[in-house]
């Protein structure tokens, strides 16, 4: 009998829904600032947002200063909000 493997699961900051981790974009504080992990094996505190501009525009205004236990400065906001903007872009193509 073949077993199904375990995907791990993680919650989107903004909407509070569990999805599997690959589905989810991972941000991780660092000493330079806010920043996207695209390996999701940064160190660093993380969390979690799904691809959607509505969670991505909640989460980068309220919800990602409280998971990350910092602050946004406004060059870090408008970075994640500029990545929202080319990932958006590409799902539009």
């Amino acid at each position: 009998m073949a077993r199904n493997k375990h995907k791990p699961q993680r919650m989107c900051v903004a909407c509070r829904q569990s999805q599997d981790k690959k589905s989810l974009v991972r941000l991780v504080r660092t000493p330079e600032g806010v920043m996207v992990d695209q390996t999701g094996k940064q160190a660093g505190r993380g969390a979690y947002l799904h691809a959607d501009p509505d969670c991505w525009e909640r989460g980068v205004k309220k919800y990602l200063e409280k998971a990350l236990n910092t602050s946004l400065s406004e060059t870090n906001r408008a970075e994640l909000i500029a990545f929202q903007d080319s990932f958006s872009n590409k799902n539009k193509e």
